[in-house]
């Protein structure tokens, strides 16, 4: 099969296109031909050398894919030869075939495109597990979103919404602003505006309930001040560094909570257990297309280092999305 491979790690032209073995399925997984694959962060990182795979995991980059089931492992009776599923995988999604934990499956949500689909699971898992299940949120609260078109950015915004939550995300231009108002949050633009004083002036002085940072740095101290009494905030990325001196006595005075996870490191189980969630109170809310992931651009598997340099360039709303096996 084709597949993306690294000889060295650094800038988006080590990527090539190269062959590798298909993989054989083991007795929970499936092997899927892919259709599409998401670009993720992480990705990136692995490509710089910075985010190592797991030893027991694929060295191809790759976490999230679209496709059709081609062979099924000798425990499997979920699924079968055919199915269009999307999947959380442990590597391998640069490639046109890949193998992924049936737990980690999900059906393609109806009237879906291969490439639609394949921007689902990476994030999904990813907002589903931070903001629903470690922090709790829920409807009636305030949400602050740093990196709202984002693709886990713009997920979130829909997400919350949809279960009745007021939503603020922070953006860098009129453009991304305009993007974040479209799904129906409040957007704040970070290079024109305080995010601190924007959501005190729209909260009455009390701050949000629970806010989602990938940016880090300087943000995280911030945050605190932006926060409302009995807080959560949780990180899920340092894009401006995980290091930084901080102030810790607003956590104390106003009882916050904070947190944070990676989702490529937890155990198969906590994953089969978010699919199954994402499954019975997600999905219908995709089949009737409530909400929808937001596509910035498609690629196609040999313009990968262009993908990764879309990515990097920050200019992206949404999710970027190879396309590597067109369907007949």
């Amino acid at each position: 099969m084709q597949t993306i491979t690294t000889k060295n790690f650094g800038t988006p032209d080590v990527l090539e296109v190269g062959d590798s073995p298909i993989p054989i399925p083991k007795a929970h997984e499936v092997l899927i031909r892919i259709h599409a694959a998401g670009i993720n962060r992480p990705d990136i990182l692995q490509r710089q050398g910075l985010y190592p795979a797991p030893a027991d995991a694929s060295p191809i980059l790759g976490l999230e894919v679209a496709g059709e089931i081609t062979e099924i492992g000798e425990n499997i009776t979920d699924w079968k030869i055919g199915d269009k599923v999307c999947a959380l995988v442990n590597g391998g999604g640069y490639a046109e075939y890949a193998v992924a934990p049936a737990a980690q499956c999900l059906p393609i949500p109806d009237k879906f495109s291969f490439i639609q689909a394949a921007a689902l699971p990476e994030t999904f898992f990813t907002v589903w597990h931070n903001l629903f299940q470690r922090v709790q949120l829920k409807s009636g609260e305030s949400l602050l979103i740093h990196g709202g078109t984002s693709g886990i950015g713009t997920t979130a915004i829909q997400l919350a919404i949809a279960f009745g939550v007021k939503v603020f995300a922070t953006a860098g231009s009129i453009e991304k602003c305009k993007a974040i108002e479209s799904l129906g949050a409040i957007a704040i633009n970070y290079r024109e505006q305080n995010f601190v004083a924007e959501i005190k002036s729209s909260t009455q002085g009390q701050g949000v309930n629970v806010i989602l940072d990938m940016v880090g740095g300087n943000y995280i101290q911030r945050n605190f001040s932006a926060a409302a009494k009995d807080g959560r905030i949780v990180n899920i990325a340092f894009l401006k560094g995980s290091k930084t001196e901080l102030d810790l006595m607003p956590v104390m005075l106003k009882r916050l909570t904070l947190t944070g996870s990676t989702l490529r490191a937890q155990s198969p189980q906590i994953k089969a257990a978010i699919a199954q969630e994402l499954k019975r109170q997600v999905w219908p809310l995709l089949n009737e297309q409530k909400i929808k992931p937001m596509i910035d651009s498609v690629f196609q598997l040999g313009e990968v280092a262009k993908a990764h340099e879309r990515m990097e360039s920050n200019l992206h709303i949404g999710k970027i999305i190879l396309n590597i096996n067109p369907p007949l």
